[in-house]
């Protein structure tokens, strides 16, 4: 472990570090805590504000030199894989070499940006003898963006420069990475990402100096909010991972994943749970959901009236759960079979349980992509009545068309991934911030802003609060999956891949299949969604749900959000003709779902025995629900 005290020499690094914030605090701080030497005309700040001030510059110094000089860092050490000044470099690693390529000398493209930022400076300065208000607030800027919505940025003439030079200069460069013709498709998306993060963490609204909200804000509350901002700093860095919701605010198993049920059967990678019937009478046919195990499966009950579980309850289905255990140094050798082997054996532990031939399978992105294996495999072994229907929320099982994801999987990013690895598993964190680069202005540079430079408390919001409760992933499975699916796409390839001893071929499925996708996901995109379509054989209804990968999904019909669309033409072949002919429909596509799904089979049971888990003395059940795996960290 790496000794984090100061050298009293000054010749260490990190004492040299505290040194330099202790100036840049005093210096920061001083033109407010010191006397006035502007002349007789200059006003001198009131005592109590400038010993406010000086308050709140000393707390500012002493919460970092304190910091720095605890146990802090080699805590997060222990969190993370090696040293936690080294992991951000290993991340990011991965871009090192996607911007090499940047023609940022050509001598044209710069006398063009000289021009351009000649005439930009020219309409906002204010020339000599002008009001301000001739060249301020009033005037009309040629770019607009929401993160510089607010009046403050226009009523300056000097922060209208900043931010429409950041705008103008964004533009130019990421109009130089479409016209690069010299590399191929892939690499230019891949730099045009790259690209598009770096300008969203260049934006003049991240640093405090430029963005006249933050200044107004240190301003009001003397320097209070940089305190508040500092203690959300100090805290995330501790934890490791940028918080978007209040942690206290939500309590697993109380007020989220808090459906009545038991857990009926365990292995060593999930525990399944089957919930409390609230009907008389249900289904005969049972549902399992497979959700994914990149995330907790309270996605899909995250309080009553947004809950997937309790919604499906009431319809009088028969619901259980897979709920996946996050990964740790058990599970170093947990590979793709291991995945489609438990899918199997929950489906067959749940007709057993209720004598029934076949069950309703949903499986939620990449637990759908392994449930389309399952099915083949199934299939390919005469055993595909075990499923009666399957359905797909946002799920993929040829990558394509994957979208921003695959900017993450040749060689280079998947080599420095695996290096982030630690005792065989991946720290969910770093899954977590590779979603969240995806949409980094909003669910990264927005936070840093609200959190660190404005110092607001933390909001509580049930979705961010899942978002950030992250899982741990098996490091050898994860690396295949980007390498054989996403990078190499065998999964489409018939025979290219095997699933305890079977060769896979998706050409097999022929079980009645529902698919979801969101028209907004960013995640798995819709038209990599749709080609599912080309692959199974079976009977298949596709449904566009307004949205994203998961309110697309979760949008209960009491919401009355969003829409859905649907084709009813047979005879479709792409997605460009499914939107064409299809009919848009307002609010959820949840009802469509379970009519769909009563057309399968609507044979009824009552809901007593078995249907109701734990009512018996001869139902020996492990737990109540959400069970111990969805709370272990």
């Amino acid at each position: 472990m790496a000794d984090t005290t100061p050298d009293p020499s000054g010749t260490d690094p990190f004492a040299a570090m505290l040194e330099a914030q202790a100036r840049w605090t005093q210096m920061m701080f001083a033109p407010l805590t010191q006397p006035s030497t502007a002349g007789e005309d200059a006003a001198p700040l009131p005592m109590a504000d400038l010993q406010k001030w000086a308050e709140n510059a000393t707390r500012l110094q002493t919460m970092w030199l304190e910091f720095c000089q605890t146990n802090a860092i080699e805590a997060t050490s222990e969190m993370m894989a090696g040293d936690p000044a080294e992991w951000p470099a290993k991340w990011f690693a991965m871009f090192e070499t996607w911007t090499e390529q940047l023609p940022f000398a050509d001598p044209a493209e710069q006398q063009r940006w000289w021009a351009e930022s000649a005439q930009l400076w020219q309409a906002l300065l204010v020339p000599p003898g002008e009001s301000q208000d001739a060249a301020g607030g009033d005037a009309e800027l040629p770019r607009e963006d929401r993160r510089f919505a607010d009046p403050r940025w226009r009523e300056q003439p000097i922060f209208a420069l900043i931010h429409q030079t950041y705008l103008l200069l964004t533009e130019r460069v990421l109009a130089m990475v479409e016209k690069m013709d010299h590399v191929d498709h892939a690499k230019r998306e891949q730099l045009k990402f790259a690209t598009q993060a770096m300008a969203e963490a260049l934006s003049p609204a991240n640093f405090a100096a430029t963005n006249p909200i933050v200044l107004d804000r240190i301003m009001e509350t003397r320097g209070e909010s940089l305190v508040k901002g500092m203690q959300n700093l100090l805290q995330d860095l501790q934890k490791g991972q940028l918080t978007h919701s209040d942690p206290q605010a939500f309590t697993v198993g109380e007020d989220i994943a808090a459906t009545p049920g038991q857990v009926v059967f365990e292995t060593p990678l999930y525990q399944l749970i089957q919930y409390e019937p609230t009907t008389e009478k249900v289904l005969s046919v049972p549902l399992i959901i497979f959700p994914p195990w990149i995330n907790r499966f309270y996605i899909l009950d995250l309080n009553e009236k947004k809950s997937f579980v309790k919604w499906a309850l009431d319809q009088g289905l028969t619901v259980f759960m897979v709920s996946w255990k996050s990964a740790d140094a058990s599970m170093k050798d947990i590979v793709w079979d291991d995945y489609i082997a438990a899918q199997i054996e929950a489906i067959d532990h749940v007709r057993k349980r209720l004598r029934q031939p076949h069950v309703h399978a949903i499986g939620y992105c990449v637990a759908g992509t392994t449930l389309a294996a399952t099915l083949a495999l199934l299939a390919t072994r005469g055993e595909a009545d075990k499923v009666k229907s399957a359905t797909f929320f946002t799920a993929q099982i040829d990558f394509t068309d994957a979208g921003d994801l695959l900017h993450f999987v040749d060689d280079q990013q998947i080599a420095a991934i695996q290096g982030l690895k630690r005792d065989g598993y991946l720290d969910g964190r770093f899954m977590a911030a590779t979603f969240n680069l995806l949409r980094g202005n909003d669910l990264i540079w927005n936070y840093v802003v609200r959190n660190y430079l404005l110092g607001e408390d933390h909001t509580a919001f049930d979705l961010l609060h899942w978002n950030g409760d992250v899982t741990n992933l098996p490091a050898k499975w994860h690396r295949d999956y980007l390498q054989d699916l996403y990078r190499d796409n065998l999964l489409v390839k018939p025979g290219r891949l095997q699933a305890l001893g079977t060769p896979i071929d998706l050409r097999k499925v022929e079980v009645p299949t529902y698919v979801q996708a969101g028209k907004d996901d960013h995640i798995a995109p819709a038209a990599s969604v749709w080609k599912i379509t080309e692959h199974f054989r079976g009977p298949l209804r596709f449904v566009l749900a307004g949205s994203g990968h998961i309110a697309g999904v979760v949008n209960p019909p009491a919401a009355g959000k969003y829409q859905y669309w649907i084709n009813e033409d047979g005879d479709v072949d792409t997605l460009e003709e499914f939107r064409a002919g299809a009919t848009e429909h307002p609010g959820s596509w949840w009802p469509d779902w379970i009519e769909w799904i009563r057309a399968q089979d609507s044979k009824e049971v009552q809901a007593r025995g078995k249907r109701k888990p734990g009512s018996g003395q001869k139902d020996k059940v492990i737990e109540p629900a959400p069970g111990r795996y969805v709370k272990e960290r």
